[in-house]
């Protein structure tokens, strides 16, 4: 086992909220964050990183763990926050309204990657929370589902650009379609692809 994924540590706190970001890399849509804090007497089996599960099983959790967890809240930052703040600083703002929206607070938070935003609790960054923090697990399956869900309904609305398929990242399929049909309004034009395409850059 690399040493990377040894097992985590938790702190001593009475009640631990997990945070985790989807989509700070597409081109298009809203950066969505989620925070969830977990309820020991009501387990939820099967949890890891959103992106090593199937869809189907994304979507079951998903569910499962909106109803067993003692509370949890999405966040997020729009395309014209991105453009404005940076992808960075508007992921950041994200975790800050998933954690405020939270009807439960909590007394330390888990954030998954290397960097916390600033928060009224102590708070840790988690490398690889995702898979060693079942709490950061459950948030990536909430923002996740979230995000892809949206970019599926954007789909519907502009399916010339395969969001369904590619969820708004830098794809060859998104790239071309950017090329033929220009950018929409959710597009991020703050990203060097969307500029070059609206002459920006």
């Amino acid at each position: 086992m690399s040493k990377e994924l040894e097992p985590f540590e938790y702190p001593v706190a009475s009640c631990i909220a997990g945070v985790d970001e989807v989509g700070r890399g597409p081109l298009v849509g809203a950066v969505v964050t989620a925070a969830v804090i977990l309820d020991p007497a009501n387990p939820i089996e099967g949890l890891t990183d959103s992106k090593k599960l199937t869809e189907k099983k994304r979507n079951l959790l998903f569910d499962e763990i909106k109803e067993k967890a003692l509370a949890w809240s999405l966040g997020r930052c729009e395309p014209e926050e991105i453009d404005q703040l940076n992808i960075l600083q508007a992921t950041m703002v994200a975790m800050q309204r998933a954690v405020a929206g939270l009807s439960v607070q909590p007394d330390f938070v888990l954030v998954d990657g290397n960097r916390i935003p600033e928060l009224p609790m102590a708070a840790q960054a988690v490398v690889k929370g995702d898979l060693r923090v079942a709490e950061i697990s459950a948030a990536s399956i909430l923002a996740k589902v979230t995000r892809d869900r949206e970019m599926e309904a954007l789909d519907a609305e502009y399916p010339q650009y395969g969001f369904a398929k590619h969820k708004g990242y830098p794809t060859k399929a998104h790239f071309e379609a950017l090329a033929e049909h220009g950018a929409i309004e959710q597009h991020r034009k703050s990203f060097k692809p969307v500029k070059r395409i609206l002459g920006l850059d």
